[in-house]
């Protein structure tokens, strides 16, 4: 898709560094270079002004990848790719089925309810919930990977969903600022919010969550 764009060797597509390699490996087959640019800390998509700052006179492309459930603002995104002439491509996650969807939005307003010494998703119509993303705060220690090791302990399989952001990953490595793509992959924690989860089971995600508050500074 790219090189049938035009991409070719010597340009640069911009990315986001907040998720898989996927993206930035499709680049580098196309012979163009991944231009990392930060996120939205909201959307955990590209954020607009991130992305205007990190185009070149070498960019030809901006990929916009839509993050756990939630879209990408393709409007201000489109803007600036307008003023600069780049083709936009968007990668998008598979389409959840309205009931399993419906069950999903069920259970994360569950939690928004419920959930105290983390930061919840912000939510909207549109969210999808892919994933239910929780922001563990920090305090100089790895809080988000002991809180993690904690909630599994007690029986909930939650999971971190970014460890490592593409641009500190071997053959990609940038000498970029990209706060927010940092703090996110340090502090980003997801917890079940499948369909198959019953009210017990998410009153146990609820609860073992709020018993380790202690472990928390107030968000």
């Amino acid at each position: 898709m790219l090189r049938a764009a035009g991409v070719d060797a010597g340009h640069e597509v911009v990315v986001p560094a907040f998720g898989n390699a996927e993206i930035a490996e499709a680049v580098i087959r196309a012979g163009a270079v991944p231009a990392f640019a930060d996120i939205d800390p909201v959307t955990y998509c590209l954020d607009a002004a991130a992305v205007e700052a990190a185009v070149t006179p070498r960019t030809a492309a901006l990929v916009v990848v839509h993050r756990f459930g939630r879209q990408a603002d393709t409007g201000t995104l489109g803007e600036v790719a307008a003023r600069h002439g780049l083709f936009v491509l968007e990668h998008g996650e598979s389409e959840t089925p309205y009931d399993e969807l419906a069950s999903r939005r069920e259970r994360a307003a569950y939690l928004d309810a419920r959930l105290k010494g983390v930061r919840t998703p912000a939510g909207g119509d549109g969210h999808t919930y892919q994933q239910y993303v929780v922001r563990v705060p920090g305090n100089g220690r790895p809080d988000r990977d002991a809180f993690a090791r904690a909630l599994r302990a007690r029986g909930v399989d939650c999971r971190v969903p970014v460890r490592t952001p593409v641009h500190r990953l071997p053959g990609f490595r940038r000498c970029v600022s990209l706060p927010e793509t940092e703090r996110a992959a340090d502090e980003t924690l997801a917890l079940p919010v499948e369909a198959a989860l019953t009210k017990r089971d998410m009153h146990r995600i609820a609860a073992a969550c709020n018993a380790l508050g202690g472990l928390l500074q107030p968000a």
